[in-house]
């Protein structure tokens, strides 16, 4: 009969046996594993954090702040569906008039990812602020349905901390 090579138990036919490890020490590798795993989604989620700190400016300059470094542009494009009720509530909207909150929800959440996008993109280069920064909404409409595509760009700069 075989042991385990990890603790020298008596595999039995149920263990899985393949690696040859008992079904124990096998779960143990594998919260291990998952542990690991956790760790390195920590520590991505702090770059990404570290990334969204960047400062962002929709001018060239600022009389605070002394760019060292021009990089280069940078850019984030965000594309958001509107689906079938968020169009016929727009339409309803059009006609009657007033505020649709569902296509100002949409167009919300693509500026909030589009910028931090952006930010990602200048961290990724080496930069710590984004300067010029400028937002291009742009509707795609085509067989029924609708789609709002936001560009964003700007120069990505290293300033003095």
């Amino acid at each position: 009969m075989a042991e385990c090579s990890e603790c020298g138990k008596k595999l039995g036919w149920l263990d899985p046996g393949s690696d040859g490890l008992c079904g124990d020490c096998t779960l143990s590798i594998i919260g291990k594993q998952m542990i690991d795993a956790t760790i390195q989604q920590e520590e991505t989620l702090q770059a990404h954090n570290e990334a969204t700190s960047r400062i962002m400016l929709t001018t060239e300059s600022n009389p605070n702040l002394n760019i060292t470094k021009r990089i280069e542009i940078v850019t984030a494009e965000c594309a958001y569906g509107m689906n079938i009720f968020k169009d016929l509530f727009a339409g309803v909207r059009n006609i009657v008039g007033g505020r649709s909150e569902a296509v100002q929800s949409t167009m919300r959440d693509a500026r909030k990812t589009a910028l931090y996008e952006l930010k990602k993109e200048a961290h990724a280069v080496g930069a710590n602020a984004v300067v010029g920064v400028d937002l291009d909404y742009v509707e795609l409409a085509g067989s029924g349905s609708s789609m709002l595509m936001l560009v964003a760009s700007g120069t990505a700069v290293v300033i003095e901390e």
